[in-house]
């Protein structure tokens, strides 16, 4: 038996996995918008973990014929996350585990200063060797050609973004499982290059249906059809940012796990390794039809699948293995997904707050990081619960380092 809520509007309906948890109106708002769009096909998907976002909801699964809307991507393109299980066991971590959280510190540029640029801390000065090859091996010819066409997606770090973690809810961690395996974790996606390639085809297909908006419910729900004069050109770029996404966080993990190596007991990597999207657009077949999926704060969960689903600095994580449910269109939660804003965790809770919530594990505690603390973010436990039919868990992870940009 489905555990999902029906919802009819004015379009296509809503199918979401709800119970239990709750949906803000705002977001039930913006999911009626994207159903009522005639590109939808057949119905929009609302994961637990549903919120309010930027044109489109985040934690939706948005189906379309012939047709993509760039806000629904997003501007953080292939964001996602990736883990690897180790040999190591929690009996050989040292007691103190904050010489492994500065060896990865200084092994990853995290972070950002205000004014960007070459004082960016969350951007390589120096490119190291392995980044170079990745870029050069798999990146750099096919984003030149991109340029070649639109000359404003070149003018920022793009090799010097590569292989770094950047800000917000991106995070590098170090974990636990059921059985005290050790797991390296972390979540970022196609950093400023990504942003700007977003950006920049938002803005591009609001312009190319300038005539239309007015019929559209939200301006940021612009889109690109087939044979669009942009629409290959988005498509192009929109796989090029997904694959440096994936690239990024593969770099990221082998420079995790050489800092690893230097500070903890000797060990090998395990069986288990997933690099998954969580923001990301693909051609997929669903219902007899292909169609374009964009998952924004989804996870693929295909019959089969290993995905991830993180909690927060506070709550456990799991990796999980999808049941291919075709109601979700082969779809999954990417996360426990935010109770409220930024600025309300800022005025609801304090330093003192977020180290209770964080108590035992190696991370940081300060102002500057409030925004993440735990109790943002709706209960992992529940919006696992809400999802039962849509994946079976495979370990579930708690976290004794978290790194934060």
């Amino acid at each position: 038996m489905s555990s999902h809520e029906l919802f009819e509007t004015s379009g296509v309906p809503i199918r979401a996995w709800v119970r239990g948890v709750s949906i803000e109106p705002a977001a039930r708002r913006q999911l009626e918008n994207v159903a009522r769009l005639p590109i939808v096909f057949r119905h929009v998907a609302a994961m637990p973990d549903v919120h309010f976002g930027i044109g489109a909801t985040v934690g939706s699964v948005i189906p379309t014929e012939g047709a993509i809307i760039p806000a629904a991507v997003g501007v953080d393109i292939g964001c996602g996350m990736m883990a690897v299980e180790t040999t190591l066991t929690a009996a050989q971590l040292p007691d103190s585990l904050h010489a492994l959280r500065s060896a990865i510190e200084a092994a990853v540029p995290h972070g950002r200063t205000n004014n960007g640029g070459r004082g960016d801390r969350g951007a390589w000065h120096h490119v190291p060797g392995p980044v170079d090859a990745a870029w050069r091996r798999t990146l750099s010819r096919e984003y030149a050609q991109i340029c070649d066409k639109h000359p404003k997606l070149g003018q920022g770090n793009d090799q010097n973004h590569l292989g770094t973690l950047g800000t917000g809810n991106h995070f590098i961690e170090v974990c636990l499982d059921e059985r005290d395996h050790v797991w390296f974790m972390l979540h970022s996606g196609s950093r400023g290059v990504g942003n700007r390639i977003g950006t920049y085809f938002i803005e591009l297909a609001k312009k190319d249906m300038k005539r239309h908006l007015g019929d559209l419910p939200d301006k940021d729900l612009a889109y690109f059809t087939e044979g669009a004069r942009h629409f290959d050109e988005y498509v192009t770029a929109v796989g090029w940012a997904q694959r440096y996404a994936a690239t990024n966080r593969q770099l990221m993990m082998d420079a995790v796990v050489a800092a690893a190596q230097k500070e903890l007991a000797a060990f090998e990597l395990g069986e288990t390794a997933v690099n998954c999207h969580h923001n990301y657009v693909a051609r997929e077949h669903h219902y007899g039809r292909e169609v374009f999926i964009t998952r924004k704060g989804a996870v693929r969960a295909r019959l089969g699948d290993l995905g991830i689903i993180p909690g927060s600095m506070g709550a456990r994580s799991f990796i999980v293995r999808g049941k291919g449910n075709p109601e979700s269109f082969c779809s999954c939660s990417h996360g426990a997904g935010r109770a409220m804003s930024r600025n309300e965790a800022k005025r609801r809770f304090t330093v003192e707050d977020h180290a209770a919530a964080t108590a035992g594990i190696e991370c940081r505690k300060d102002a500057d990081v409030i925004d993440e603390t735990p109790a943002a973010y709706k209960p992992i436990d529940k919006v696992m619960a809400a999802q039962e039919d849509l994946v079976e868990i495979v370990h579930e992870l708690r976290q004794v380092v978290c790194v934060k940009g």
